[in-house]
């Protein structure tokens, strides 16, 4: 199927999850309509926006009130793991309230942020999401065997949840897969120098995937040096559908429907 505005916009078009988009970020929130107009147009039909620092919560609940395609989430990402403290806890623990899961939350040595104050963070934040009984968005860099133990210990199973943004090798995605979690594929798939992504999508099934943008970074090798936008979305569904080998509306109705099971709360809409 060749992807053009006729068919991004047909009533056969299932519509696509961006899973992970910071729409609060700039430049993205300079021009928020223009933003939605826009993936309106490549058939992208609802936008989760996970909160970063506690800071951001409240812009992020804003756009959500105003915006019915967007849904909240609200975390601490691990490159601000030392604000976990307990005030900025019970504040998530309410805004929670009104999200869709706890995000973006995780490990990643890249940051100055001391492991040891990320893990306290991240488990934190584990046990508030299967108290609350909301999945999470775990975001993992190079720290995939150490976030996956956690993961186990804290019992998030029970929750499961999104691995945003997945750079890891088939044999750890199949490990949080087996954990309950599907693996989120993003623009770094149409990228000349992905190596492990392409194997991932390879051998796993569709319903263990949903797309993300996380723009506005990781923009797709076609739009390389601007900033990214939930309309490149479609650049990585058809990458998808390209190494799978089927339909790109396939692709789409799968991510949607495995995005609304994992996500459950986006059906509210």
């Amino acid at each position: 199927m060749y992807l053009n505005e006729k068919v991004l916009q047909s009533e056969d078009w299932p519509g696509l999850v961006d899973t992970h988009c910071h729409l609060d970020l700039e430049p993205l929130c300079l021009d928020l309509p223009s933003i939605l107009s826009a993936a309106d147009l490549c058939g992208v039909t609802r936008f989760v926006v996970p909160g970063v620092h506690p800071d951001g919560w409240e812009r992020i609940a804003r756009i959500a009130r105003e915006h019915e395609s967007v849904f909240p989430a609200f975390g601490i990402h691990p490159m601000h793991a030392d604000v976990a403290v307990e005030s900025n806890l019970s504040r998530l623990a309410a805004l929670s309230a009104t999200g869709v899961a706890i995000g973006e939350i995780g490990l990643d040595p890249s940051y100055a942020v001391p492991m040891e104050c990320q893990e306290r963070a991240f488990r934190e934040q584990l046990r508030l999401a299967v108290t609350l009984g909301l999945p999470v968005l775990v975001h993992c860099r190079r720290a995939f065997q150490r976030t996956l133990h956690i993961l186990q210990q804290e019992g998030a199973y029970r929750v499961g949840g999104i691995m945003h943004a997945f750079s890891g090798s088939l044999e750890m995605a199949r490990q949080f897969l087996q954990l309950g979690f599907v693996i989120s594929i993003s623009g770094i798939l149409t990228r000349n120098n992905s190596v492990h992504l392409p194997k991932v999508v390879r051998e796993l099934q569709l319903e263990d995937l949903v797309l993300e943008t996380d723009a506005p970074d990781l923009t797709p090798q076609r739009y390389k040096g601007l900033p990214n936008q939930p309309a490149y979305i479609v650049e990585t569904l058809r990458a998808v559908a390209e190494i799978k080998g089927v339909d790109p509306s396939t692709v789409a109705r799968c991510s949607k429907t495995v995005s609304l099971k994992v996500l459950d709360r986006l059906q509210m809409s």
